[in-house]
C-alpha cells in the first residue's frame, strides 16, 4: 500500500469545511431563518412532472447490513456514542440513535485513539482529541482490496460511511454482470468511494459534488487506489443544476446514486431542503435514466422521516418503468453481541436486468 502524505490533524481541524452526514454536494453553513426563506423564495422550482403506468413491484422493510471486516468494525455503541475500529485506529464519536447502554466496559472505550468532542449536534463543529498521542489527519484503509484514505474532519466524520458498503457490493456486482458498457452518475459523491468501486468494476463514471475540498479528497483516493487510468469525470457543481443541464444535453445513465443531505447550502448560496427539493431532484433523475437502466439508489440520513416516505416518492417517480422498488434501512452490526445500529434509510429502483 502506498505511503500516504500526512498532515497534522490538530492544525487542519479548523480548516476543514463543514460537512453534514450524507452531504457531499452542499457544504453546510448555519444561516438565519430570514436568509434561508429569502433564498428559498429566489429558487423557484418548476412544476412537478406526472407519470403514467402501473405501480412497480415492491419490497419494504428491507434491512441491509454491514458486518465487521479487518478494515472496519463497530465495536460498541450506547449512551449517545459509538466505538469503531478503522484499520488499526479505535475511534469514539457521537451517535444520537444509540440510546441504550454500552456492552463493553468503560476501560475498552477509554482505549480510543481519537475522541470527537465539542458540539455534539450533527450541524455543529467540534474537534478531535487524541488521548494517546497526536495522529495524522489521514490514514490508509481499504474496501474489498480498494485502497482509500480515512480522514478526521471537524464535523465528526471520517471520510467514509461504512454502512454504504452493502450498496458498493451490489453496485460492483450489477456492473460486472451487465456485460455491456455502463454509465454511472454519482450525485452528492463526497470522497468518491462509490465512484472508484464502479470504475474498477468497469463503469464510466461521472462524479458530482459541490465541495472543491471533497473533490480533492476523491482524487487523492483515486491515486491511492491506483485507478488513475479509469474513466472518471470529477465535477464540482450543484447537483440539481448539473442534472438539469444533463437533461437538456440529452445525456443518460444506466446507474444513478444520490445521497442528498437533509439540509445544505450550495456553492453559490443555494438552499437545499430535503422534503422540498428531493421530489424535483428525482424528476430530473427519472429523466436521466437510459433506455436500459440498471439501478438508481437513494440514501437518506433525515432522521425525522420514515423509509416509507422515500419509498413512495420513488414509486411515484418510477411509475410505468419495468422493475421494482426496494426500500428499508442500512445498519451496522456490532463485532460482538449481535446488536445492530441503524444509520440511514434507502430506496432503490432495480431493473429486471440488474443482478444484485
Amino acid at each position: 500500500m502506498a505511503k500516504p502524505h500526512y498532515k497534522s490533524a490538530r492544525k487542519s481541524d479548523k480548516s476543514v469545511k463543514p460537512k453534514r452526514r450524507g452531504n457531499a454536494a452542499f457544504e453546510h453553513k448555519k444561516v438565519g431563518e430570514v436568509s434561508v426563506a429569502k433564498k428559498l423564495a429566489e429558487q423557484s422550482l418548476p412544476p412537478r412532472r406526472s407519470y403514467q403506468g402501473k405501480r412497480l413491484a415492491e419490497m419494504t422493510g428491507l434491512i441491509l447490513e454491514t458486518r465487521p471486516t479487518s478494515d472496519y468494525a463497530l465495536l460498541d455503541s450506547g449512551r449517545g456514542e459509538k466505538l469503531e475500529r478503522y484499520g488499526s485506529l479505535i475511534i469514539r464519536r457521537p451517535e444520537g440513535q444509540a440510546i441504550w447502554q454500552p456492552l463493553l466496559p468503560d476501560a475498552q472505550w477509554n482505549k480510543a485513539d481519537a475522541v470527537f468532542t465539542g458540539d455534539m449536534d450533527e450541524e455543529g463543529q467540534g474537534r478531535w482529541q487524541y488521548p494517546h498521542g497526536d495522529l495524522a489527519e489521514t490514514w490508509p484503509l481499504a474496501f474489498d482490496g480498494l485502497n482509500y484514505f480515512g480522514r478526521f474532519t471537524s464535523f465528526r466524520h471520517t471520510g467514509v460511511f461504512p454502512e454504504q458498503a452493502t450498496h458498493w457490493h451490489a453496485l460492483q456486482k450489477a456492473i460486472s454482470a451487465a456485460n455491456r458498457p455502463v454509465r454511472m452518475l454519482n450525485l452528492f459523491g463526497y470522497t468518491g468511494l462509490a465512484s472508484l468501486v464502479a470504475a474498477r468494476a468497469g463503469a464510466e463514471v461521472t462524479h458530482v459534488d459541490a465541495s472543491k475540498r471533497a473533490i480533492g479528497w476523491a482524487r487523492e483516493n483515486q491515486e491511492l487506489a491506483g485507478l488513475q487510468d479509469k474513466p472518471i469525470r470529477w465535477i464540482c457543481d450543484d447537483a440539481v443544476k448539473f442534472c438539469a443541464r444533463e437533461e437538456r444535453r440529452g445525456n443518460s445513465y444506466d446507474v444513478i446514486l444520490l445521497d442528498p443531505p437533509a439540509y445544505g447550502r450550495g456553492p453559490k448560496g443555494e438552499v437545499w431542503q430535503l422534503f422540498e427539493h428531493l421530489p424535483h431532484m428525482l424528476d430530473l433523475v427519472r429523466a436521466l435514466q437510459s433506455q436500459n437502466p440498471l439501478m438508481t439508489v437513494l440514501t437518506s440520513y433525515a432522521i425525522r422521516a420514515s423509509h416509507f416516505a422515500i419509498h413512495e416518492i420513488m414509486q411515484e417517480v418510477f411509475t410505468g418503468m419495468d422493475g421494482r422498488i426496494e426500500s428499508g434501512e442500512l445498519i451496522l452490526r456490532h463485532e460482538q453481541g449481535g446488536r445492530a445500529l441503524s444509520t440511514s434509510m434507502f430506496s432503490r429502483y432495480v431493473s429486471p436486468d440488474c443482478v444484485l
